[in-house]
């Protein structure tokens, strides 16, 4: 099964990135072909350098796990919104489009948004 999951939310604040990505390790885990595309406040989730207070989930690691088995893509357009460059994000996710989005859409068996 293809899988498509957009997340629109922050990564903190509220949980929705967090439990995106958790529906995505778990598809991964059943050899589902995922990809994860942020957009919005989402995109901030992919920057490098998280420091998050032990116990507490880091958006950048289970991000970084997502793309060893799946697809990470974030909205260019939102990146460059919130001063976020290629160089700042971690690494396997990659930036990304509309267009790209789009084609993911027509691609999935099932899509799931956040």
């Amino acid at each position: 099964m293809k899988a498509l999951i957009i997340i629109n939310d922050p990564p903190y604040g509220t949980e929705r990135l967090y439990n995106g990505l958790r529906l995505a390790h778990a598809l991964i885990k059943q050899e589902s072909e995922v990809t994860v595309f942020l957009m919005g406040d989402a995109v901030a989730g992919a920057k490098t350098g998280q420091k998050t207070p032990d116990g507490f989930y880091n958006a950048e690691r289970m991000l970084k796990r997502a793309a060893i088995k799946g697809q990470v893509l974030l909205c260019g357009t939102c990146m460059d919104a919130r001063g976020l460059t290629e160089d700042e994000i971690v690494e396997g996710a990659e930036r990304s489009t509309m267009d790209a989005l789009a084609e993911a859409t027509l691609n999935a068996d099932k899509v799931l948004v956040f």
